[in-house]
């Protein structure tokens, strides 16, 4: 089993390296001292929310999509095998269409045939007051995370 805040620190430095910066860069645009950054790439430290946000400001990496990203890498590396649940449609239709959707009825004189794709559960998941802009999500310091 891969170690949460190992798949983070393989995951931080990937996004890294792909920029061509250095430690040192990301470390002083992130507040973060060097040491500790290089700690967190090689997963020897479990980084805080906020530290997390912060590199991920640096990086210019949305929190969610990193945490997206590692939780894909982390259900592709269970040697287990178990199939990913889907959860959700990936594109779900307007609200007439949902609710007749839950009633098990079908909008009247559509049938596309189309069936939308299920989207995996995540392992890790934003949890919180909807889709603020980023700067405003980070002023008010809270981030929520579900297993």
């Amino acid at each position: 089993m891969t170690l949460l805040r190992t798949q983070l620190g393989n995951t931080l430095r990937g996004h890294r390296l792909r920029q061509r910066r250095t430690l040192r860069d990301v470390s002083g645009e992130a507040r973060v001292s060097l040491g500790y950054l290089s700690e967190v790439e090689r997963g020897q430290k479990e980084a805080s929310s906020e530290l997390l946000a912060s590199i991920c400001d640096a990086l210019d990496v949305e929190l969610a999509d990193l945490l997206a990203e590692v939780s894909l890498e982390m259900r592709l590396a269970d040697p287990a095998g178990r199939p990913v649940r889907p959860v959700a449609l990936a594109h779900p239709g307007t609200r007439e269409d949902d609710a007749a959707a839950a009633a098990g009825d079908e909008p009247a004189g559509q049938d596309t045939g189309a069936v939308e794709a299920p989207v995996a559960e995540p392992a890790l998941a934003l949890v919180g007051g909807g889709q603020a802009p980023r700067s405003a999500a980070r002023a008010r310091g809270a981030v929520s995370l579900a297993a």
